[in-house]
């Protein structure tokens, strides 16, 4: 906030923004219009942010945005995994991981914990690719042929809420090749990943024992594999807008006010350093690798959508093979009477958008 304060753009604006007249001077001289919104009693204010549309799960752009008043670093609703710098940039890896950890877990009170999955996964370089190149092996007459292209169709897990604690990295393997999600996403996905624990390490909210081991993991692997390349288009660090910058005067006023100060307890980066280099490159393994166990709970996919897969900066993902072989059925349960899904079973709704 103080390289904003800092901007002689911004010398004349009070600070701190408290007082109503404080907010009344800065909408009358620096905001334009087009920011702005009449409220019912005639007054102006900064116009909604807008949810992020779940139809769009990678429009990064939106996401950004929203995440960046609503979710960033230190505020109670922090959304993990993603970095952010003392300028208020997001790293669009890191953005990207968020949007396909999310895209892929259904609506429900166990959806942290899902996506926690997910996002060990991610952080773990070569795990996915193992698993793809041995279910390829095992069905070598109907391959694994990953997604590509604006719209892809997207399964979403759910678990009963009573069995979400059970759900494995296993299980989140398994729905990510049900999903034919592309190897290179989740190589691209590992900045998230590592962000992620990073956060658990930084401000501990449960025990730290099961993360201990992944970065043990992680740091096994990295001697193996090294660390998992980027997809150019969507590497770097996202600049913040003009109007990311009035939003944030307005929200940082509300956060003094409340004596809420994000960048004392979040974790934020120091501009220009590299999101996979923090603290946790320092560790050395201390435990042995937690052995992988399937697990036996009720997993669910939804049935088919097509979600607009074009992500930030006017990109599209490579464009998709027609012609080419959906994957047999997976089982992505192990009771004794695992039911399976069949890919591409179900009717697929089309989001328009």
């Amino acid at each position: 906030m103080r390289l904003l304060l800092d901007n002689p753009a911004y010398r004349d604006i009070p600070n701190p923004i408290m007082r109503p007249e404080d907010m009344a001077f800065v909408e009358r001289l620096h905001i334009p219009a087009r920011y702005l919104r009449t409220k019912d009693d005639g007054t102006t204010a900064l116009r909604v942010m807008c949810a992020p549309d779940p139809k769009k799960p990678f429009d990064l752009e939106q996401l950004a945005q929203y995440a960046l008043i609503y979710g960033r670093p230190g505020l109670e609703n922090t959304w993990q995994g993603i970095a952010v710098d003392f300028a208020y940039r997001m790293h669009w890896r890191t953005l990207f991981g968020f949007a396909l950890c999310r895209a892929l877990c259904a609506n429900s009170a166990g959806k942290t914990t899902l996506v926690r999955r997910f996002a060990l996964v991610m952080a773990r370089p070569g795990l996915y690719r193992e698993a793809v190149a041995a279910y390829a092996a095992a069905n070598p007459t109907r391959p694994f042929v990953a997604q590509y292209g604006a719209d892809i169709e997207i399964r979403q897990v759910h678990v009963p809420d009573d069995q979400v604690r059970n759900f494995s990295d296993d299980d989140a393997v398994r729905v990510l090749i049900h999903n034919r999600i592309p190897p290179d996403w989740v190589d691209h996905a590992y900045t998230y990943g590592v962000v992620y624990l990073e956060q658990q390490f930084h401000q501990p909210t449960m025990s730290l024992d099961v993360f201990r081991d992944v970065d043990d993991e992680r740091l096994q692997r990295l001697s193996v594999y090294g660390p998992p390349p980027a997809i150019p288009h969507w590497d770097g660090w996202r600049e913040i807008s003009e109007e990311d910058c009035y939003c944030l005067l307005f929200k940082r006023a509300d956060e003094v006010a409340a004596q809420i100060d994000t960048e004392g307890v979040g974790l934020y980066y120091y501009i220009g350093m590299d999101p996979n280099v923090g603290p946790l490159w320092k560790r050395t393994p201390a435990h042995g690798t937690m052995p992988v166990v399937g697990s036996a709970i009720n997993v669910a996919l939804t049935d088919a959508v097509m979600v607009d897969a074009t992500a930030a900066k006017g990109l599209a993902t490579p464009s998709k093979t027609e012609s080419a072989p959906q994957p047999p059925a997976i089982n992505i349960a192990q009771p004794e009477a695992a039911t399976t899904t069949e890919a591409g079973g179900s009717q697929a709704t089309t989001g328009t958008g």
